[in-house]
């Protein structure tokens, strides 16, 4: 969107002086144009006074500014008092005018549009909608926050995470400031160390008090004395004794110390001296370290907290995998009923979520349409008291989101419920709209048992609809084509037919709730995140005829949500028009979940999957046929929707798509599992949720992901598990919305749900010992806040993939200590198909009664970097858990190897073994603990259980980043240092074995006891 400056402010810049950054962000080139900005910057801080939209017809006048360090947007009054802000991190987009959805509500006439713009923001791209009192104003705000934007996007990771912790130390600051006078007193500091998770003797926080109390102004500290006290308290001890076991008991890391750490610990090749100083350079803060070439305990902290200590693989932020392969050899990430905003019955349908779900890697979109008054055809989930939206507007958003942050292809999943009158005019919206992005004539690819592959649809859209049949005349401008490949269909028992709105949504809740329960306890959908909490949401008045509800009026707050904290499960712009069921009464055979985490319920009932039907099947319906137009047939090539196919029959096309519940893709996932592996090979399949899941609730996509279903479509509104699995899946690739599948589910067959289902096939065996954590906050919905106990951590890892992968282990509670808490303890586990495998990490706030959900992290086992590594929580600042992250190639059973004692532990008779089982028999638990850390992490019934007092660990020199390497590695002449890693698609062909007990590969003890064998008593205490 061009941007037009503020003639007061802006008003001498010249189109040359403005230019576009990927299409979206404006650089600022001459210094004349940094004085303008200058001084929007100003008047921004300044504030303005301006209304802000709702979805009710009453504005509110707040006053909005940028804060003093530019980082957010703040306002008052608000009830919120210090979280009422938006972050600039997290603004999407600034659009001018009249644009989004909440001001197409008003009436033509109502506010100037040259007075009115929308602040898109947050990874749910919420909007803030706001009238200035003139134009100037409104074009002073758009002009300055574009450039502070640009300004974020252009700038290095390292930077912005120091730029996010000196945010968080200032705020931390100033909210610890309670009287408001720029300073700190020793009782504001205790308060600040309880909110901080901090469990530190009184005597020991007012001696670091008079320490970093520097100035004339004693007894208080001023931000410069706090960030200096702040830096004592938190000194790394775990990351002290690493650097000085590679130091040699120096208090820093010369050039050599630190080649010999990354190659060893890190698992770099081509280290060379000159990249050394290159990391001393960027990262060690004393100037006389930097001339001498060493790096002290201040830079090794930055470098290993910076993202080349992350666990996440830096190489998977760009596409990294071979593009060239059919697109049915690719998992697609993909959305269902898109166009929603919160449940399928009551909420609001907007452009905005296409906008937003494609922004984040989803290539696969779904479009429901339905005949429109005037001859425009609309987009909703039909049968249902959702608001509509107008098909060319989302075509039109479609069309500008689609190829923002990657080229490759997207499918639009025309859901087609209209006559043949509104086809032909979706068809000539599609054509005009998307224009060459339609054009496959230069692909050359006429062979109809091979698609073609992301690399060579790049900038391409493919329409995903019916197709009449070859034997249609060419002449004739529609025909009948069956209707029974109509995925998604709302089942008759969820439409809210003509009546009373109220009555007919309970009717619909009962008749969803009980046949949900019923579906779940017959192990018919397998998953469910919170069937306890299930709840749809009022259609704010839209003031549009023919939209009737009797729904309660909102009561929001009167402010916008910070855009960087989105619980789960909750919507923040809607509310709750009722819940499907309270708690379930005491018979019920449903397992309670606890928290969100512990709504997955593991246990497959195979047996009785097999021997039972899906209750709603369409089978013995009278087959449906519906009138299709010729201009929309046309539009659709490769993906072409056909009815469900019985997947053991023979493939006579691939240029198609089977649409599967995820109820009959279970049953069939159960009863024919390798032939679905097969079926999967040569076509596109499309998993979508069950019509019962009317709280638009997520399935786990796993079991599909492992049958090498291609779509398994999701609801992007509901954050929680099972999008932060999909989350991790794709960011292996870029996020690209492409990943590639293993060699194996390519071509062959084999059983995903067997024990074994790669015999003679090298396993993996990951090594973790979770070290410490950093600044874990309390649990978000504590009922006590920051006033609340210090929490007592605890970390559970989660091996999800196959079946027989599917595990879970935690460490031990370490009592009273949020800040930096020591665990010291290794899991281990075994990983027959790492390629599909996703590890969970979560820390939990251990209680007398269960445990609190305090963050997550998940990603791709191809995506961990073996060493010494972070793991940052999603969506928390400065909130870690640190590890050592071990691969190992193993193959027949695995050797039983004793614990090792931990390096990082203060005393080691307290210390737990690097062996978690084996510290087990060291540590007496009263019998509530025992039962609670069993309830706390009971596995999976497809994993067995170690008898043995002793995990089975593997010591191998194959020392593998991500999914380990080939025995034959090629070690390439690279004058940069890399990491080593395995082809990308490695053959899985049978290793041999040394001897019938299978002997591991390499010698790996050395390596794992290296750093290990030497003890080094250290005390950090202050004297």
């Amino acid at each position: 969107m061009a941007l037009t400056p503020p003639k007061s402010v802006a008003g001498d810049l010249t189109q040359r002086e403005l230019m576009l950054h990927d299409g979206n962000w404006f650089h600022f080139l001459s210094a004349n144009i940094i004085t303008i900005v200058e001084k929007c910057m100003c008047c921004m801080q300044a504030g303005t006074q301006m209304i802000k939209l709702r979805g009710s017809s009453k504005g509110l006048v707040r006053f909005y500014y940028l804060d003093e360090h530019k980082s957010c947007i703040r306002w008052r009054p608000s009830r919120k008092n210090e979280k009422a802000k938006i972050s600039i991190d997290s603004i999407q987009e600034v659009c001018e005018g009249k644009q989004s959805e909440i001001f197409q509500r008003y009436a033509d006439g109502s506010f100037d549009p040259n007075c009115c713009f929308s602040i898109y923001y947050g990874d749910h791209m919420e909007s803030l909608d706001l009238v200035s009192s003139s134009g100037e104003e409104a074009r002073t705000w758009i002009t300055g926050l574009k450039y502070l934007m640009a300004g974020i996007s252009d700038e290095d990771s390292l930077a912005k995470r120091q730029r996010t912790r000196d945010q968080w130390l200032k705020q931390t600051f100033d909210e610890a400031d309670k009287n408001g006078d720029g300073s700190l007193s020793i009782s504001e500091v205790l308060q600040l160390m309880h909110k901080l998770n901090v469990n530190l003797p009184r005597q020991k926080v007012k001696q670091m008090f008079k320490e970093a109390d520097t100035d004339d102004n004693q007894g208080m500290l001023g931000f410069d004395e706090f960030c200096a006290f702040y830096k004592m308290m938190s000194t790394r001890r775990d990351l002290y004794l690493l650097m000085l076991t590679y130091s040699n008991h120096k208090d820093y890391l010369d050039t050599d110390d630190l080649r010999r750490f990354l190659e060893t610990e890190q698992k770099m090749t081509n280290v060379t001296k000159e990249h050394c100083l290159e990391i001393i350079s960027k990262f060690e803060p004393c100037l006389e370290n930097k001339k001498e070439g060493a790096l002290g305990i201040d830079g090794f902290t930055n470098y290993m907290r910076s993202p080349s200590g992350d666990i996440f693989n830096p190489e998977h932020y760009q596409v990294n995998q071979d593009m060239s392969y059919p697109l049915s050899h690719y998992f697609i990430t993909s959305s269902h009923n898109t166009y929603l905003m919160g449940d399928q019955l009551m909420s609001q349908s907007r452009v905005d979520m296409y906008a937003w779900v494609l922004q984040s890697g989803c290539r696969c979109v779904e479009v429901d349409c339905w005949d429109g008054p005037d001859g425009e055809p609309i987009v909703h989930h039909g049968y249902t008291l959702t608001s509509k939206i107008l098909f060319k507007d989302v075509i039109e958003t479609i069309n500008k989101y689609a190829f923002i942050k990657n080229e490759y292809p997207v499918i639009l999943s025309i859901e087609n419920h209209c006559s043949v009158i509104q086809q032909k005019k979706m068809a000539q919206y599609l054509t005009e709209i998307l224009g060459d992005k339609l054009d496959l004539s230069s692909l050359h690819n006429d062979d109809s048992s091979k698609l073609p592959s992301p690399a060579s649809l790049k900038g391409k859209i493919l329409v995903k609809g019916k197709k009449l049949p070859a034997n249609i005349s060419d002449d004739a401008e529609e025909g009948e084509v069956s209707d029974e490949d109509s995925a998604d269909e709302i089942d008759d028992d969820c439409k809210l037919m003509n009546g009373d709105a109220s009555t007919n949504r309970k009717r619909v809740e009962n008749i969803a709730k009980k046949k949900l329960d019923s579906l779940i306890k017959e192990s018919k959908i397998r998953d469910c995140e919170d069937p306890n909490n299930f709840t749809v949401t009022a259609l704010p008045s839209s003031g549009k005829a023919g939209l009737k509800s009797d729904s309660k009026k909102n009561k929001l707050e009167d402010d916008v949500e910070s855009g960087e904290d989105f619980s789960t499960n909750k919507r923040h712009s809607r509310s709750l028009m009722g819940s499907f069921s309270k708690r379930k009464k005491k018979g019920s055979k449903l397992k309670k979940a606890t928290s969100l985490e512990e709504g997955e319920d593991d246990s497959d009932s195979q047996g009785n999957l097999a021997r039972s039907s899906v209750h709603y099947s369409r089978i013995n319906r009278q087959k449906k046929t519906m009138k299709l137009s010729r201009a929309l047939s046309d539009l659709v090539k490769y993906t072409k929707s056909v009815g469900t196919h019985d997947v053991e029959t023979e493939i006579s096309s691939s240029w198609q798509v089977s649409s599967f519940s995820e109820t009959k893709a279970h049953q069939i996932l159960q009863q024919k599992p390798a032939q679905y592996l097969r079926f999967n090979q040569h076509q596109l399949s499309r998993i979508y949720p069950s019509s019962y899941r009317v709280d638009s609730s997520n399935y786990n996509p796993q079991p599909f992901w492992n049958a090498g279903c291609q779509l398994v479509a999701l609801n992007y509104q509901s954050e929680g598990r099972m999008l932060q699995l999909n989350r991790a899946k794709f960011s292996a690739n870029g996020n690209c919305g492409y990943v590639l599948k293993p060699s194996c589910m390519c071509q062959g067959v084999f059983n995903p749900n067997s024990e074994d289902p790669l015999p003679g096939q090298l396993k993996k065996q990951l090594v973790l010992r979770i070290i410490s954590g950093q600044q874990l906050p309390k649990p978000r919905d504590s009922m006590l806040g920051d006033r609340g106990e210090i929490i007592d951590p605890f970390v559970e890892v989660e091996v999800i993939g196959l079946p027989v992968d599917c595990f879970k282990e935690q460490t031990r509670v370490v009592d009273d200590n949020g800040f930096n808490p020591m665990w010291e303890e290794t899991l281990v586990f075994t990983v027959h198909m790492p390629e599909i495998a996703l590890i969970r990490f979560l820390v939990w706030d251990h209680d007398p009664i269960g445990r609190d959900f305090i963050g997550q992290r998940t990603i791709a086992f191809s995506s961990m970097m073996p060493g010494y590594r972070h793991v940052y929580l999603e969506g928390i600042e400065e909130a870690s858990i640190f590890v050592h992250v071990a691969i190992n190639d193993i193959c027949g059973k695995a050797k039983q190897a004793l614990g090792l004692k931990g390096l990082f532990l203060r005393n080691p008779k307290q210390a737990s073994l690097d062996s978690h089982a084996a510290g087990q028999l060291h540590r007496k638990h009263s019998f509530s603990s025992h039962i609670l850390r069993r309830t706390a992490s009971a596995p999976t019934k497809s994993q067995k259980k170690n008898k043995k007092g002793f995990p089975e660990i593997a010591f191998d020199t194959k020392d593998n980043s991500s999914e380990g390497a080939g025995e034959d590695r090629e070690v390439e002449a690279a004058s940069q240092p890399r990491f080593e890693q395995e082809p990308e698609r490695a053959s899985l062909s049978p290793a041999p074995r040394d001897g019938a007990s299978g002997e591991v590969h390499g010698k790996g003890l050395k390596v794992i006891l290296k750093g290990l064998c030497l003890i080094i008593p250290l005390n950090l205490d202050r004297k």
